[in-house]
């Protein structure tokens, strides 16, 4: 409790308030931590992003400006021959020989466009013909790129982790009042030692500042210290603008603040200091 035994401002950003909607110091360090881990996690992301559109790209220069041309011959002739000159074999002439075929076929195809030519042997025999034919294969790949929805889904798991992991500062606020409902003997325990663990804390302090306080008295002041001091004294209007501190905390000067009753020492203390 503040009335039990008020921090100091040096004190003040050691601990944690559950009530404060700012997070604090103690809290940052672990906030900071978890973010870094994110870090792995963002760069993966990107990488896999970028080379999705690297592949994505590269398909596309091949889909609109490479040129691939197939070549197709082949050749077909059937040919019956039945020799001799009786009646017989004037009758499968006539008929057998009908089925006498020959043709030939030159394909020539690309992505930019088809041509194909048909050569017909000459008709030297009753019954013979010709063909041709063309083939368009799909030689060429049809990529498809990701859409502006696509990449906000995927990266959307990735945000939410890092808002909770600047979010996982408040419920971890409530570890002590939940411990201290199981267990209000250890509650009670604890705060008897933090709260003489902040005297000893603050009888060193006070040993350790009176040493610094008096190193610096014993050297003298710098030639900027002097000149703000003499100027204060000339123009005494300049006091609202050229404020001290307190030699300890270094809070700025208020009517508050009181100095030291030593004419030589000079030196100005806020409240809870002095």
């Amino acid at each position: 409790k503040q009335t039990l035994l008020p921090l100091l401002r040096e004190e003040t950003s050691s601990f944690i308030f559950p009530c404060h909607p700012a997070v604090q110091r103690p809290e940052l360090q672990y906030m900071v931590m978890e973010l870094l881990r994110c870090i792995p996690l963002l760069l993966f992301l990107l990488f896999v992003c970028g080379l999705d559109h690297f592949i994505f790209s590269v398909l596309s220069i091949i889909q609109h400006h490479s040129f691939v041309q197939y070549s197709y011959q082949t050749s077909h002739h059937l040919s019956v021959n039945v020799m001799g000159t009786s009646l017989m074999a004037q009758l499968l002439q006539g008929t057998i020989g009908a089925l006498n075929t020959s043709f030939d076929t030159e394909v020539e195809t690309s992505n930019l466009g088809e041509s194909h030519q048909g050569r017909e042997p000459p008709p030297a025999q009753p019954g013979q013909g010709a063909d041709t034919g063309a083939v368009s294969p799909a030689c060429l790949p049809q990529p498809s790129g990701m859409s502006r929805q696509q990449y906000r889904d995927t990266c959307l798991p990735l945000g939410a982790l890092a808002l909770l992991c600047l979010l996982q500062v408040y419920p971890f606020r409530l570890r002590r009042a939940i411990a201290a409902f199981y267990f209000p003997k250890r509650e009670k325990t604890r705060v008897l030692f933090l709260y003489n663990k902040l005297l000893r804390q603050r009888r060193n302090f006070l040993h350790l500042q009176r040493g610094r306080l008096a190193r610096q008295a014993r050297q003298p002041p710098g030639l900027g210290t002097s000149l703000l001091q003499w100027c204060r004294r000339r123009w005494p209007w300049l006091r609202r603008f050229l404020r001290r501190r307190c030699a300890l905390c270094g809070t700025p000067e208020t009517p508050r603040h009181r100095p030291c009753p030593d004419p030589d020492c000079g030196a100005l203390y806020c409240e809870p200091c002095w």
